[in-house]
């Protein structure tokens, strides 16, 4: 029993490990930009020894990935049950809208960071994503979710679901490149425009 504890305990202490990495990157990148984020500089912020991330992360790129790939998995774990607990399409919309943007300004420098390594890779002419996420993943989610409503009844069915989604996600994709260039973007008011614009764009005839 001995051994298998052991080998618990230094899981549990990688894992942690790799978490406070993690975690320094992202706010190293999103105080000084990718570039200058250099190894050097997350460790020191982490206050742990270069080498150190050398032994949980390959190198710069396996820990951007690591980034991606929690940002997109702590996003849904945030947003997916307040979206599907909705039962009307204006409720879904309204909630769809404002955990997007919540979430946003709760993980302010986690977006910022993000913002910060797509900005890279186009630069570099590298996908902006993970490997295996499609870009339009979010987009076409959100375009069944309009159309599944649509044909309840509860929504307009004389819009485009795949327009309205591209067009919501582009209003909500945008909020954190102006919040890195504007610490004092009021998200919450934007959240209610964003929302009300398209309320009343998609809500059926009282």
């Amino acid at each position: 029993m001995q051994p298998r504890k052991a080998e618990a305990d230094r899981t549990f202490i990688e894992t942690a490990r790799r978490a406070q990495i993690v975690d320094a990157a992202i706010d190293t990148i999103a105080e000084v930009g990718y570039s200058r984020a250099s190894l050097g500089r997350i460790a020191a912020r982490a206050g742990i020894s270069r080498g150190l991330i050398s032994y949980h992360f390959t190198g710069k790129e396996e820990l951007i990935t690591e980034i991606l790939r929690g940002v997109i998995e702590q996003s849904r774990a945030y947003m997916l049950p307040r979206i599907t607990a909705q039962s009307t399409g204006p409720g879904m919309l309204r909630v769809y809208i404002e955990s997007n943007l919540t979430f946003i300004r709760e993980h302010r420098n986690h977006l910022i960071a993000i913002v910060e390594i797509a900005r890279h890779r186009i630069a570099e002419g590298a996908p902006r994503g993970l490997p295996d996420h499609e870009p339009d993943q979010a987009v076409r989610a959100l375009a069944q979710l309009l159309a599944r409503f649509q044909k309840s009844g509860d929504l307009r069915s004389d819009f485009d679901p795949r327009a309205v989604a591209i067009a919501i996600r582009a209003a909500i994709d945008v909020a954190p490149a102006r919040l890195s260039a504007d610490p004092q973007f009021d998200i919450d008011s934007y959240a209610q425009d964003i929302i009300q614009v398209f309320d009343l764009a998609t809500r059926t005839a009282d």
